[in-house]
């Protein structure tokens, strides 16, 4: 695991790949071409498909949506660990996906944010061997970025909350206990 940086000096600009046709005009995702995925890490090594995913997860099918998220949750928040620096990146577009009604696995995403909400396996180990610390690639700071993250937009809890789907009502009252807000 390695850190890269998120500035890109002047006007070079990193290579990302396409989103799905059709995304800017559906999904809240068009601000997606402002985080540097190919710079940042996931589990995986470049984040550079997570734009993809997320774009599987606004604009697919079900079994389409599904799949994405699962392969998203592997490389964020694998086994309620954040993985990698890609995490915190990536929640300001969980929230968005998750308060758009076109999306079918908003209750599903509602579940991975409070995972990586309640996700401390990194700082609980650094608690025992502090030296985790001292290394460059930090996984206690990308957890703690992440969690702050999710925290920023506590704010939609409410709405979430009275959402008419009782599976997504049910997922973010657990969300807002996870973040001391219920």
């Amino acid at each position: 695991m390695r850190s890269a940086s998120t500035e890109h000096p002047g006007s070079e600009r990193p290579q990302r790949p396409d989103a799905p046709a059709g995304l800017a005009r559906k999904t809240p995702l068009t601000a997606l071409d402002r985080v540097p995925w190919g710079d940042i890490q996931d589990s995986t090594g470049s984040a550079a498909a997570i734009p993809v995913l997320l774009g599987g997860i606004a604009c697919g099918d079900a079994d389409t949506a599904r799949s994405a998220l699962n392969d998203l949750r592997k490389r964020i928040c694998q086994f309620g660990f954040v993985v990698e620096q890609a995490t915190a990146a990536t929640v300001p577009f969980l929230w968005e996906l998750a308060n758009h009604p076109q999306v079918t696995v908003r209750a599903q995403i509602i579940q991975l944010l409070k995972s990586i909400a309640d996700a401390r396996q990194w700082e609980s180990t650094a608690a025992v061997y502090p030296k985790l610390l001292n290394h460059r690639e930090n996984p206690v700071a990308w957890e703690r970025a992440a969690r702050q993250a999710v925290r920023a937009r506590s704010g939609e809890l409410d709405r979430l909350m009275a959402d008419e789907d009782t599976e997504i009502a049910k997922a973010t009252t657990e969300l807002a206990r996870s973040l001391g807000a219920a």
